[in-house]
């Protein structure tokens, strides 16, 4: 197997900050507001522990830049500090620009650049290490989700409008990225199936798993 240069690779986390009412929505009627605010800390800091795990450059971007930094986030600021992760906040308005802008930003300086969400908690360190392997033989790696989207994106190369008008957050989100990225000229590899955390089914699983 092929020795990759940890230093060739740059994993990006994207996340929201932690305000109540603004994250995992879907997670409130059962949880309450506040409560899926604790979920979104708790899965973003199981995300970021796995990451860091990988033994590859993490960069922690928060979906926006604040004046006033939620005390709900502490936790997560507080980890970073103890990995040495650096932080920064996503450019651009809907996901697929965040991304591509992301991606194409981190390989201004490293070979490979991947992105894992905060609500994907499946995401291991050999998974991060599995699809920095496949970039050695396609251009873009994605991890597909049990729902229709996708739970980590890797790329070596981009280019203009690649993840352009795609339904974000629907079932045909990795469908609509395969053929974005046939008619951009991209080779893809799909990697095993995975599972992110949007209903209370999939935090019920994230919780059974982790106290198991």
């Amino acid at each position: 197997m092929q020795i990759v240069d940890p230093d060739s690779v740059l994993v990006m986390q994207f996340a929201k900050w932690p305000e109540a009412g603004r994250v995992k929505t879907r997670l409130m009627p059962e949880l309450g507001a506040e409560g899926a605010m604790n979920a979104h800390v708790r899965l973003s800091l199981a995300v970021l522990e796995n990451l860091v795990a990988s033994g590859y450059e993490v960069l922690f971007l928060w979906d926006r830049p604040l004046d006033t930094v939620p005390d709900a986030a502490s936790p997560i600021i507080d980890r970073l500090e103890h990995h040495g992760v650096g932080c920064a906040w996503q450019q651009g308005n809907v996901l697929g620009e965040r991304m591509a802008l992301a991606l194409e930003s981190g390989l201004q300086r490293v070979r490979k650049a991947v992105i894992v969400g905060s609500d994907c908690p499946s995401v291991d360190a050999e998974h991060v290490r599995l699809a920095v392997a496949a970039l050695d033989e396609v251009d873009v790696a994605l991890g597909p989700s049990d729902d229709g989207g996708y739970v980590l994106i890797g790329a070596r190369m981009t280019v203009p409008g690649m993840l352009a008008d795609v339904a974000w957050g629907t079932e045909n989100a990795l469908e609509q990225t395969c053929e974005r990225l046939r008619q951009a000229g991209l080779t893809f590899a799909l990697l095993p199936e995975k599972w992110d955390v949007d209903e209370p089914e999939d935090w019920r699983r994230f919780i059974g798993q982790s106290s198991g």
